[in-house]
């Protein structure tokens, strides 16, 4: 866990790349990603010789690793630190990027995370993404997330009562969110009607319940004394392999530490003004915002369809991954970066009027049954 101090260290800049459904040839990761460092640099009025830290989390930079990106950046860095945690990355290079401030390892660092696939790229990452997956899951033909989140899903509906309505209700508010981000890669309407009558995929999960692949980065800049308009790190928390697998998926490790994450932060889940949820199946979104206290476990259809689908708690303001695409370990930095660029006041059309707090989650690396990894932070503005 970790708490703000006052004049402590703050975000100062945001920036991603559009998502990309079919990058030209040209594309690459590296590219992507010096792209997104480029754009949160210039929102943060900073230049590359400012930078003395650097955070990558990336699935397909390799062979080259954040030492050899920064290089090619032309930083000369005094902290750098990679990450592939997935879903994750973000909320875990933010805590210890901002222990690193807090010490006085760097001045501003660079927190950014990237993908770039191709088919054949995507398709060799979920076959070999862990030992499980190589030796258990790939050869039973179970390859990639979706037949163990479909069985997740069936696991909460029966036990929340929630209907492929009640999910279409959060797939459609979240595309109405998307109409006003101009890097998502669906922004079109969307009609609970052609959310229902999307192609199956793994009941009873249909095709807009499973994020698109896409290509893309997104990053943040932090600086140990920042001026002027900032966003501060009210407290954060963590829990890998809470459970080592023995649940059934549907609390997240975020209910293990979400008592004493809003007790550090000194707010509750009623304080909070946007949010942003790692949303890789909307049954996981359902799943952290219960965990985080947002959501009432007990009457889940009555919440999604008063503070979800109303868009009365503004949730994935950017369109979350669902509509705005999942670009590999980008997908966690997403909602990061979003819940930061709405509390420094830059969302433009999409922006919620007076929002002070917000809270963002990351979720990911699949082992046999769900996710390893969760891990939240409660953020605040701070105007000085």
């Amino acid at each position: 866990m970790s708490r703000a101090r006052a004049g402590g260290p703050g975000i100062v800049g945001v920036g991603e790349t559009p998502a990309l459904r079919h990058p030209g040839p040209d594309c690459s990761t590296a590219g992507l990603i010096a792209q997104a460092v480029r754009r949160a640099l210039d929102d943060a009025g900073l230049r590359p010789a400012d930078v003395d830290g650097l955070g990558v989390a990336s699935f397909t930079l390799r062979p080259d690793r954040a030492i050899d990106l920064a290089w090619r950046l032309g930083l000369s860095l005094n902290w750098c630190m990679q990450d592939e945690m997935g879903g994750a990355s973000a909320i875990n290079m933010l805590r210890h990027a901002w222990l690193a401030l807090l010490a006085g390892q760097a001045r501003t660092i660079v927190l950014v995370a990237g993908d770039h696939f191709t088919g054949a790229d995507f398709a060799a990452l979920v076959r070999g993404y862990n030992r499980s997956a190589q030796d258990y899951l790939s050869p039973l033909g179970a390859a990639g997330p979706n037949p163990l989140f479909a069985m997740l899903t069936q696991r909460q509906m029966a036990r929340t009562g929630l209907r492929r309505e009640d999910y279409g209700a959060l797939c459609v508010a979240q595309r109405a969110w998307a109409a006003d981000n101009p890097n998502a890669a669906y922004r079109q309407p969307l009609t609970l009607a052609q959310y229902l009558d999307a192609p199956m995929v793994a009941t009873p999960l249909g095709r807009l319940d499973c994020v698109p692949v896409v290509s893309g980065a997104c990053a943040l800049v932090l600086q140990a004394r920042p001026g002027g308009v900032h966003v501060s790190l009210r407290a954060s928390g963590a829990r890998y392999n809470g459970d080592q697998q023995e649940g059934d998926g549907l609390v997240t490790g975020i209910a293990g530490f979400a008592a004493t994450l809003w007790a550090d932060a000194g707010l509750g889940p009623d304080d909070m003004d946007v949010v942003g949820v790692y949303d890789d199946y909307p049954a996981m979104a359902v799943a952290q915002l219960c965990d985080l206290g947002l959501a009432p476990a007990d009457d889940l259809p009555g919440f999604i369809a008063r503070r979800i689908a109303t868009r009365a708690l503004p949730v994935n303001t950017a369109g979350g991954q669902l509509s705005a695409g999942q670009a590999g370990t980008a997908g966690g930095m997403h909602g990061l970066v979003e819940v930061a660029r709405q509390l420094l006041g830059r969302a433009g059309a999409r922006q919620v009027v007076g929002v002070r707090h917000g809270v963002a989650t990351g979720y990911g690396m699949v082992q046999l049954h769900y996710g390893m990894c969760a891990n939240a932070a409660v953020l605040a503005r701070e105007d000085a």
